[in-house]
């Protein structure tokens, strides 16, 4: 699926009944499923989110409606709102976070699918490429595992200081391979051992080590 496809997605769920008889049309829903809890890191992605929605021409509640799941950390609950939302009809499913993607993906085979994640898709055989990612899915991605040491590294020579003590919060337990890479950069850097704070579903502000 391509990215332009968006909106036209949502204008045909729209349209789509003035050919059947000329009724009202029905209002295209969104299933916005993440692993998240709905806190402030949320609604910063909400507001993000609301505001592309708006760039083409989308209100919630005016023109399209949403349908929310949040997973709040606990990833096992994640597949049973991504069968709701395919069960409720929506028109398609935004998949954000990396823990969602694969279990959207896994739900439903043609509804369309709209990830954000850290991850490599390709990698983790989500889509076929990135340029042309097939199937129904297509989205963004900030490629932390291949990206984190080269940031760690230009943060190192705008201000070498500050890598003298490293920690880091990661989200959840899919950011593991990603810190662990940039935990060997950047031992590599300041030739020591840096500690990384992992808050992990049900299990938040526990110390494990990332970096072996």
């Amino acid at each position: 699926m391509k990215r332009r496809e968006f909106i036209t997605l949502l204008g045909g769920a729209a349209v789509a009944p003035l050919a059947a008889g000329a009724q009202q049309p029905a209002m295209p829903v969104i299933g916005f499923l993440s692993a998240y809890p709905h806190d402030s890191f949320a609604l910063y992605i909400l507001e993000a989110f609301h505001r592309g929605l708006k760039e083409l021409g989308y209100s919630e509640g005016r023109n399209v409606a949403i349908e929310y799941r949040w997973g709040a950390d606990e990833y096992d609950r994640l597949p049973a709102f991504a069968a709701d939302l395919v069960r409720s009809g929506v028109s398609v499913i935004v998949a954000s976070t990396s823990p969602a993607v694969p279990v959207a993906k896994a739900a439903s085979s043609t509804i369309p699918i709209v990830f954000s994640m850290g991850g490599d898709p390709v990698r983790d055989s989500l889509v076929a490429s990135l340029s042309q990612p097939g199937g129904n899915l297509t989205g963004v991605t900030t490629l932390n595992i291949e990206l984190g040491p080269k940031r760690l590294e230009l943060m190192h020579e705008l201000i070498p200081t500050t890598l003298l003590e490293g920690r880091f919060a990661i989200r959840d337990a899919f950011c593991g391979g990603s810190v662990a890479t940039i935990a060997r950069a950047g031992e590599n850097l300041a030739h020591e051992s840096l500690e990384f704070l992992a808050i992990v579903p049900k299990t938040r502000g526990a110390s494990i080590d990332l970096t072996s």
